[in-house]
């Protein structure tokens, strides 16, 4: 369970009442902005696209209206009390460090995609009584913010998908919990949800989806960068033991030792704290070497945590990426200039962000994100489980697989496009002026 930074609850009627005005608004600006970024029919002869109908801008107004009612049913059916909403669970909202990041995350990144957008399409026409104008950027960094909406929702299923497979065995139970909004998700799913969307989205719109991607995937890395922090707030995706004598290693709290924004002590402990309290390994606390039988200096992983309120010290994994993302974000920034064919950035990125996850992967500790020990559990194949030791190597994770093949597309990308004698290329472009 996250720990909550702060719960807003509904139990009066002027809480309530504000409540259900925010969800209208929400929807409201949903609309407006479906009708506002309603396409309008492109002449074929001049390739541009003029206004759009009243009857288009209607249907689109009333879809993304639509889709956001639906999340907004649901969002008060979860914050609100029964009394208040039919059926409603009466959570109130809590906010997660982790969620806010998150959301920090995303929205900086769709801005930042907006703006590379609109000087990547930068079209300068000289417009009577307007002067010079450019008339393609902006209806560009329109439709990326149209984009990214798609992307959120084909992300939050993909990651939520690829989530359910790796701990299918937990949802074979009861697999209504698939559905559960306390859930997990997983980075990779993300991802490739939010590709189908922008891929789909790129051929309905008929726009170069290489070319839409040389110009969004940088932002990932920035949305990533401010992720991760919220990961390590929430003590997720945690890494290995470090040892006692380690300047790298940090503990997660217990419950009982976290406190919120007003500095009260919370029930909920921090994830990592719940995994290890589970833990019947053994550690020799002083190097952070970790067996499976006792052994002179090992002690039980679970007795220590509960004893002391605190995690082992482990790796921090997530400031390990967080770092890695914002240099990555950067330099590719910086190699846009140096573009070679619509695609290359794109597959640089692939193949960078599949080396620095491989290598974080490493010093990971949280066996729950999915191994192939994890695997062979899973289908019954525990002597091969057995061979394969959690803390082995080539225990590679559901990630470094997912690496590996994307690191391959990357580099099967860039010998596709490779220009012939290493002369030809893209020329000046508007995003490198």
């Amino acid at each position: 369970m996250l720990p909550v930074l702060l719960r807003l609850s509904f139990t009066t009627l002027w809480m309530q009442l504000l409540l259900y005005a925010a969800a209208v608004a929400v929807v409201a600006s949903v609309a407006v902005n479906g009708w506002k970024g309603a396409p309008g029919p492109v002449d074929p002869k001049t390739d541009r696209e003029g206004p759009a109908t009243f009857q288009d801008k209607l249907l689109r107004a009333v879809g993304f209206a639509a889709v956001g009612g639906f999340l907004a049913y649901f969002g008060l059916k979860f914050a609100l009390p029964a009394d208040a909403f039919p059926g409603g669970h009466g959570e109130g909202i809590p906010l997660h460090t982790y969620g806010l990041l998150l959301a920090l995350g995303f929205s900086t990144a769709v801005a930042v995609a907006g703006r590379l957008a609109q000087d990547e399409w930068r079209r300068v026409t000289l417009v009577p009584g307007r002067g010079w104008v450019d008339t393609e950027g902006p209806k560009k960094r329109e439709q990326v913010m149209d984009l990214a909406f798609w992307v959120l929702v084909g992300g939050l299923v993909g990651s939520r998908v690829l989530f359910v497979l790796v701990n299918w065995q937990d949802y074979a139970r009861d697999w209504t919990q698939a559905f559960s909004l306390g859930g997990g998700l997983v980075f990779y799913g993300g991802l490739i949800g939010a590709g189908l969307a922008a891929f789909l989205f790129a051929r309905k719109h008929d726009l170069d989806f290489l070319r839409l991607a040389d110009v969004c995937i940088p932002t990932v890395s920035l949305g990533q960068c401010l992720g991760r922090l919220g990961c390590f707030s929430a003590g997720c995706c945690w890494g290995d033991m470090a040892g006692s004598h380690s300047r790298l290693g940090v503990t997660f709290p217990g419950s009982g030792v976290a406190q919120d924004l007003f500095g009260r002590l919370g029930g909920a402990s921090s994830l990592a704290f719940g995994s290890q309290a589970g833990d019947g390994r053994f550690v020799v606390e002083a190097t952070g070497q970790v067996l499976h039988e006792w052994a002179p200096g090992a002690v039980r992983i679970s007795d220590w945590v509960v004893q002391h309120g605190t995690t082992l010290p482990v790796y921090p994994t997530q400031l390990f990426e967080s770092v890695g993302q914002l240099v990555l974000f950067v330099a590719l920034l910086y190699a846009r200039r140096f573009r070679r064919f619509h695609g290359h950035i794109f597959a640089l990125w692939l193949m960078a962000y599949a080396v620095l996850r491989t290598t974080v992967e490493l010093f990971r500790g949280d066996v729950e994100r999915g191994t192939l020990h994890g695997l062979l559990e899973s289908l019954g194949a525990q002597g091969l489980a057995g061979g394969v030791p959690l803390e082995a190597w080539y225990n590679v994770s559901t990630s470094q697989f997912i690496s590996l093949c994307m690191f391959t597309f990357g580099a099967l990308l860039m010998v596709r496009h490779r220009p012939a004698g290493g002369s030809a290329g893209l020329g000046p472009t508007p995003s490198a002026a």
